[in-house]
This record gives structure tokens, sequence and C-alpha cells, in this order.
């Protein structure tokens, strides 16, 4: 993918699966020590990242609308675009409290100088 590159710096969520382990089940023994070695994780706080926006909306959506067993694909669109134009039309957010200044503070240890 790089194959010119130093380093590769990631930045992720904390989800338990992203360790290095996953690329040594994911690729050959010496593509992955390769890989491996070009590689910097560098994890969003759990309490902090940008997905747990998305996860809210999702939980949301789960509530409201997809909480139940739906077999039927033309169903499922119907409902979810149903759901999704009442949040557009309602102009329903996220009241997300977590500032740029608490992200610079709390990754500012992640960051090159």
């Amino acid at each position: 993918m790089f194959p010119k590159a130093k380093k590769l710096r990631i930045i992720m969520d904390n989800l338990n699966t992203h360790t290095y382990l996953l690329i040594l089940e994911n690729f050959e023994f010496h593509e992955a020590v390769n890989l491996i070695s070009k590689l910097s994780f560098i994890y969003t706080p759990k309490h902090a990242s940008w997905l747990n926006i998305a996860e809210i909306e999702i939980d949301v959506m789960d509530r409201k609308c997809t909480g139940r067993r739906i077999n039927n694909k033309n169903l499922l669109i119907k409902e979810t675009t149903a759901y999704q134009n009442n949040r557009n039309e309602n102009k329903c957010k996220i009241n997300w409290k977590f500032t740029k200044e608490d992200a610079d503070k709390k990754l500012s240890k992640c960051y090159i100088n």
C-alpha cells in the first residue's frame, strides 16, 4: 500500500480488535512483520472518540426504528429512509460537549512536533 513509507501512523478508536495480533492473524508472517515494523497505532480516548457520535445516532435509530427483526430489505429501506427524513426534517442533533480544546488537552501527547 505504501511501500516507500518508513513509518505509518494510524489513528483509530480503542476497539479491542485493533491490535498488532490481528495483522499477524491476517497476513503471511513475513508480510505481517514487515507491516508491523512500519506501523504506529495512535488510539483516540474511549470517552472522546468521534465514533461516539455515530454510535449514539445508531443507538437512537435502533431504539426508534430498527430495534426488531426486519427480514424484508424493501421494508428496511422504507423504514430507515422515513426515520432519516424525520430526523432531518426535525433537525435532530446530538449535544456533543467535547470541544476542540478538550481534544487538544487529551491528545497533545500524540501530536508530532
